[in-house]
């Protein structure tokens, strides 16, 4: 124990030590470019698009890796990317980035701001980046630029990856499905690192060690009932009423099945039936959402949803041929930051954060319900990875300063007033130059 506690301090000391060496060289080359930074975010907040429809961005984020000297290879996953460099012998670690937006509409005044709608299978929608992922790729743009234009700071080989469908909990395993490792022959990182918009102040970070984040499952329920005219719900059987029913019982597995020392969610995102004001439709479709920190509490919200469907279904006399059924989609498990990666990354941004009461960690910053697929990268390699994954800042200090005094954040994720402060971008460049640093240089 005290040989991996001297192991430990020895690496710690080295990461900061290395910070503060090289902290002048990262902010000129991140002053450099801030201009052609700013511009990409502001190009991709205005452009965003939905999960496996990120077309566009993954092509600018191609052409631009590709500039630096990037191998790069591109549609993993549908519209994923990955782009290597190797640079003499040392760790395989790999950077990601989300690409895809919301089908949010989009409510701040910027003048670049979304104003974008997309026509879907089933639906129309605006779309706009309210949960930061534009940040997210132009700051994996500013990283790898500084990476290939100084080779002197590392050795080994850098993988930076473009994601689809973070929103979906789909984009990761996509790329891993679709051979990421063994069709494209992309290196199996011995680290991989990522980070997260928040709504908190420009100059702060989340660098928490343990479990961050919850697991969760996204799939769809369909009630079936008999259509029919509105004025006789009696010739019927009535596929809102069910659903409608069902959206209420589903709460009940929260507050009377799961331990109340647990925490869960169960969230129904969206309620789709019939068209007309005078028509019973033949179907309701709703869209679920589970959010969890165990395997026993996920299998208790499934089976129990199962149930309340099944019963629902029983006491309008369904035909069992026509009892709801399930279609699972996007699943993950909870994100748990490996314990030493993330201490050696929160002591390499000690010398940028500067004031410690902004560089927040487990004990300040509780896990969340938040969840992430970003972990699926390397969740099924032989090569067991650590991960970090950390969250930046990126509300305008004075902004979010007023909002702390009324008890509140100045917007939230997923919400059409959430907004990347243009301060954000240089500042989470120069995390994320720091934090990626640190990773390859820990070992030292």
């Amino acid at each position: 124990m005290k040989r991996t506690l001297l192991a430990l301090g020895t690496t710690l000391i080295g990461a900061i030590a290395f910070a503060q060496n090289n902290t002048t060289v990262i902010e000129q080359a991140i002053a450099k470019d801030n201009d052609k930074f700013v511009a990409i975010f502001k190009d991709l907040h205005q452009n965003p698009e939905l999960g496996f429809h990120e077309t566009r961005t993954a092509g600018i984020a191609a052409k631009e890796l590709k500039s630096y000297g990037y191998t790069v290879t591109e549609h993993i996953g549908k519209t994923g990317i990955a782009a290597v460099m190797k640079n003499g012998n040392g760790p395989i670690v790999m950077y990601r980035a989300d690409m895809d937006a919301n089908a949010v509409k989009e409510t701040t005044n910027l003048p670049y701001k979304s104003t974008k709608v997309v026509e879907l299978a089933d639906a129309t929608t605006p779309v706009g980046h309210m949960c930061g992922h534009d940040a997210h790729v132009t700051w994996l743009l500013a990283t790898a630029k500084f990476f290939a234009e100084h080779k002197d700071l590392w050795k080994g080989t850098v993988i930076f990856i473009g994601q689809p469908a973070e929103e979906l909990i789909e984009g990761a395993r996509a790329m891993t499905e679709d051979g990421l490792y063994t069709k494209y022959g992309i290196p199996e990182p011995d680290y991989l690192l990522g980070m997260h918009t928040a709504p908190i102040a420009v100059g702060m970070v989340i660098a928490g060690s343990g479990v961050r984040n919850a697991g969760t499952d996204q799939f769809d329920v369909t009630f079936y009932g008999i259509g029919g005219h509105g004025s006789t719900p009696n010739l019927t059987k009535d596929p809102v009423v069910m659903a409608a029913a069902a959206i209420m019982q589903y709460q009940a597995i929260v507050s009377r099945a799961i331990d109340p020392k647990h925490a869960a969610v169960i969230t129904v995102g969206s309620v789709q039936a019939g068209i007309d004001n005078n028509v019973i439709p033949a179907s309701a479709l709703l869209k679920v959402n589970l959010r969890w920190f165990n395997e026993k509490d996920r299998k208790t919200m499934i089976e129990g949803i199962k149930r309340i469907n099944d019963g629902i279904a029983y006491a309008y006399n369904m035909d069992k041929d026509k009892y709801p059924t399930i279609k699972f989609k996007g699943w993950s498990y909870p994100l748990v930051n490996d314990e030493q990666l993330t201490n050696t990354v929160r002591s390499a941004l000690k010398p940028v954060i500067k004031n410690d009461k902004l560089l927040l960690d487990e004990t300040m910053i509780p896990s969340s319900m938040g969840s992430e697929d970003f972990h699926h990268l390397v969740f099924d390699n032989t090569k067991k990875a650590a991960y970090c994954f950390i969250n930046v800042g990126v509300a305008e200090p004075k902004r979010f300063e007023e909002a702390i005094k009324k008890g509140a954040v100045p917007f939230v994720n997923h919400n059409g007033n959430f907004e990347v402060d243009l301060s954000a971008i240089p500042f989470g460049s120069k995390v994320g130059i720091t934090s990626l640093l640190a990773v390859f240089n820990r070992a030292k």
